[in-house]
């Protein structure tokens, strides 16, 4: 499935404010993890700048042990120092991965950014190799730009 088509699905949830935020997040996680083949795992997780960690604050899919993340650690710390996309074809290839699941061969990882500043970021694991697009990454960009408002 198109990434494209969720959009009216992913407003209504993010719009819903007899939902707390979280629970419109996991919302949003649980949506794209079983519309999309190839996103295996979805998470949000939000940076606490003053102890430089990521704290899992909505997901879906198998559970994870790393619900803190120090910046600069695996795939989701390096995007918390750089501000910028990651995709990664092959987790194998990577020094800096931390493995959630002996299944994951692939993850994108977006930053989430509020008044400019990098709060988060939209983490997915997929257990398919490579199969990250540019469509994933514009769509999960405009993901993180309509979360951004409801924070």
């Amino acid at each position: 499935m198109s990434p494209e088509v969720l959009k009216p699905d992913v407003v209504s949830i993010l719009k819903d404010d007899q939902l707390e935020v979280e629970e419109r997040l996991t919302g949003v996680c649980e949506l794209l993890q079983k519309s999309i083949d190839h996103y295996d795992w979805v998470g949000f997780y939000f940076a606490n700048h003053d102890t430089r960690t990521l704290h899992l604050k909505a997901f879906a899919g198998i559970p994870t042990d790393h619900t803190e993340i120090p910046f600069g650690k695996g795939i989701c710390g390096q995007v918390a120092e750089s501000n910028s996309n990651f995709v990664v074809p092959d987790v194998q290839a990577q020094d800096n991965y931390i493995a959630c699941s002996i299944n994951v061969k692939a993850e994108i990882v977006i930053p989430l950014f509020k008044d400019r500043v990098n709060i988060g970021q939209i983490d997915i694991d997929s257990n398919t190799p490579d199969p990250f697009t540019p469509e994933d990454e514009r769509f999960l960009e405009w993901v993180n730009e309509n979360v951004a408002k409801i924070l």
